[in-house]
Parts: C-alpha cells; structure tokens; sequence
C-alpha cells in the first residue's frame, strides 16, 4: 500500500500529465513540459490554504514542507530538461560522391 503523502503526490503529478494533456497539437512537448512546471508553481496556493486549515491538535500532521520539497524537486527537474542547452550539430565529413577509379 503507499503511504497517503506518496498518494497525493501520485493524483497531484497524474493531474498535471492529464491537463497536460488538453494542450493544442501545435504544442512541443517543450512546451507542455514548461506548462507543467508552471502548473507546478500554482499549487502553492492550494497547499499553503491545506496547511492554513490544518487540526493544530492533530495526532498525526501532514508534512506540508515535505510537500513543497517533492514538488520542487519535480519542477526543477523538470525545468532543467526544458531549459538544457540544446547540442550544437556535430559535424559530417562531406561525402566523397565519385565511386568510380
């Protein structure tokens, strides 16, 4: 069974792919990939709200910091990919064209 925190981040990451999904199919996977990353960065509201109302009583807390962390670590992993430096065409020795002695 997986812990619930793992859960949640299970369902967050499968939200992001699927809406991910919906894009035009003019869209690079560049640009969905950075749409995830963006997506990523709008959580932060919705967790900062979770952990606002959280029982302050509760035996058992959830680990808002954890949280971040993973999706930080998602996002940033994310971004590096998008945002890696593409390689230079390597160069191809011309060919020689004429076969024949």
């Amino acid at each position: 069974m997986i812990p619930k925190p793992s859960r949640m981040m299970l369902g967050l990451v499968t939200l992001l792919l699927m809406s991910a999904g919906t894009g035009h199919a003019s869209e690079s996977e560049h640009d969905v990939l950075a749409r995830i990353a963006h997506e990523i960065e709008l959580l932060e509201p919705l967790i900062a709200e979770a952990e606002m109302r959280a029982d302050p009583g509760a035996r058992i807390k959830f680990r808002y910091d954890w949280l971040r962390q993973d999706l930080d670590r998602v996002r940033r992993g994310i971004l590096d990919h998008v945002e890696a430096p593409r390689p230079e065409p390597r160069r191809v020795a011309p060919l020689r064209g004429d076969y024949r002695r």
